[in-house]
């Protein structure tokens, strides 16, 4: 068989796609960052047609382009919560306002072959979104976030996403320092609000694309 990694890949993106589908999700697969992008504003929006738009933090929205390109959407008004220029209260006014906007962009910390998205918050703002509040919600997911259970998941969160993120985030916690979750009391904790999504309600608000590709954390 030639390119046997690349056919692994289609056949675990292809199954996942089908456990997500059957939980109400609407999947779109992407074979890279630029067909991702192409999906969200060619397929999606055209759909959609937002009149506001905010997002989650996320290192996939970013790294995919997708912040960039949606930034520039005509006629759109844009809730930017990645503005490290506001104010810490004006920042966190602007996240309450993002849970009510036309269209939420976020990532997953991670999503199940059963078909489930986990993720765990810092302030609750993209946890809060994904399950209620804007419209219509677009999760982007690069293959390594995938995971064969709910346990897999809790694993690679509080162990691998949480640990990294505090790095990036430079926060004082011990598992910038470990490398692995601590369930400490540090002020700087980022791990505070779990979600578990286990159905998308109405059926296909919350719209995912699988990338094929490595991203995020």
């Amino acid at each position: 068989m030639e390119k046997p990694a690349e056919h692994y890949w289609q056949m675990r993106l292809s199954d996942v796609r089908k456990s997500l589908e059957a939980n109400h999700f609407e999947v779109f697969l992407a074979d890279d960052c630029d067909h991702a992008r192409r999906i969200v504003v060619e397929q999606i929006l055209p759909g959609l047609q937002p009149k506001s738009i905010s997002w989650g933090g996320s290192v996939t929205v970013v790294d995919s382009g997708l912040y960039e390109q949606l930034k520039e959407l005509p006629g759109v008004k844009v809730l930017d919560t990645y503005d490290k220029a506001l104010p810490r209260e004006d920042a966190l006014e602007r996240r309450r306002q993002s849970l009510l906007v036309d269209l939420f962009v976020t990532g997953t910390n991670a999503v199940t072959e059963t078909g489930k998205l986990v993720n765990l918050d810092m302030t609750g703002n993209r946890v809060a979104a994904m399950a209620f509040g804007p419209k219509n919600v677009i999760v982007v997911v690069g293959r390594n976030k995938i995971v064969p259970d709910l346990e897999g998941a809790f694993f690679r969160v509080k162990n691998y996403a949480a640990p990294v993120n505090a790095m990036r985030l430079d926060k004082k916690t011990p598992c910038v320092k470990t490398a692995f979750c601590e369930e400490c009391n540090s002020p700087d904790r980022i791990c505070n609000a779990w979600s578990v999504l286990e159905k998308s309600y109405p059926k296909n608000r919350i719209k995912i694309v699988l990338i094929n590709e490595d991203l995020g954390f």
